[in-house]
């Protein structure tokens, strides 16, 4: 249930966060599109009863269970820290494009 739920919900938009509203990285992630102005699907896991399950999937697709897990057009790109340098070299930008 959870792999199917991670799959579908990375193939309904162009970006999907995997996120726990909490998490400083997280919010840096969300920031980073937000400056951007470019619209993306924050999945908030903490209060989901399949948690772990969601994050144990993240973990066999990216070799991480943390957060957040930052996907575009399908494709992981990393968490926040990766994001945020994404944003400041430009390349963010242009994967949107």
């Amino acid at each position: 249930m959870a792999q199917q739920f991670v799959k579908e919900s990375i193939g309904k938009q162009r970006v999907v966060i995997f996120s726990k509203s909490y998490c400083p990285y997280c919010v840096m992630a969300k920031e980073q599109f937000k400056k951007i102005n470019f619209e993306f699907l924050a999945i908030e896991i903490e209060d989901r009863p399949d948690c772990q399950e969601i994050q144990e999937v993240l973990n066999e697709m990216t070799g991480a269970r943390s957060v957040p897990r930052v996907f575009v057009d399908g494709k992981f790109i990393g968490g926040g820290t990766d994001v945020k340098k994404l944003y400041e070299n430009g390349q963010l930008a242009k994967m949107l494009q």
